[in-house]
């Protein structure tokens, strides 16, 4: 009887065990494995807004009047509402991303590579938002009344680019890059300027493209 007694005790006690594992696992409760990457964002979405801030960038921009959608990119509310044409040239950004830390760091974890790919954007929010690569917009580029981003925008532009990051996670690869390529050519057709362009006329200006790009014929 004893023994009898003893063998259903340790059967007990490994149910309970294993039950106490898998209800306590991280498949059970996914929100769990989450929250340090979600508080490491914020707290790097957070540090490029103090920055931004100590560098003159306002929380509304130059007009300082709150906006959710600025669809004129020639308005002085371009990139200053929540919202713009620029800001699916974000969403962009993030299937880059996550495309380039899925080849870099193919081991990791998602989590970490949206973390990864979110530093990289809050670090470039700081840098386009610098005086000297405002000024080369200004002067290369199509944006000849840019003054900065506001502090909403470039916080929208990383929450845009958390998105396509997302989007890029869950869409079969082929879907992603034919996605990613309808976007680019939308973005051309519509306000004449998309992520590829933005870069090589920020990198390498070609007086062609940005002739055409302001609407200037016969060049």
């Amino acid at each position: 009887m004893r023994i009898l007694a003893r063998a259903c005790s340790d059967i007990v006690t490994k149910v309970s065990q294993r039950t106490t594992r898998h209800l306590y696992s991280p498949r059970m409760f996914p929100g769990r494995s989450w929250l340090v990457p979600i508080l490491v964002m914020l707290g790097l979405m957070l540090s490029a807004a103090s920055l931004e801030h100590r560098m003159g960038r306002r929380l509304w921009g130059v007009p300082n009047t709150p906006g959710i959608w600025s669809g004129d990119i020639w308005s002085r509310y371009n990139s200053q509402f929540v919202s713009d044409p620029y800001s699916f040239t974000h969403v962009t950004h993030g299937v880059v991303f996550y495309g380039l830390s899925t080849l870099l760091f193919p081991k990791s974890s998602l989590q970490t590579r949206l973390m990864v790919a979110v530093a990289a954007e809050s670090a470039w929010e700081v840098l386009e938002n610098s005086d000297a690569v405002i000024n080369r917009y200004r002067t290369e580029t199509i944006s000849l009344e840019y003054f900065g981003d506001s502090i909403v925008n470039s916080m929208s532009d990383i929450l845009f680019c958390i998105t396509g990051f997302f989007i890029a996670s869950r869409l079969p690869k082929r879907a992603t890059i034919a996605g990613t390529v309808a976007l680019e050519v939308i973005l051309a057709l519509w306000i004449r300027d998309n992520l590829t362009l933005n870069i090589i006329m920020l990198v390498f200006p070609i007086d062609a493209v940005k002739a055409w790009q302001m609407g200037i014929k016969g060049i």
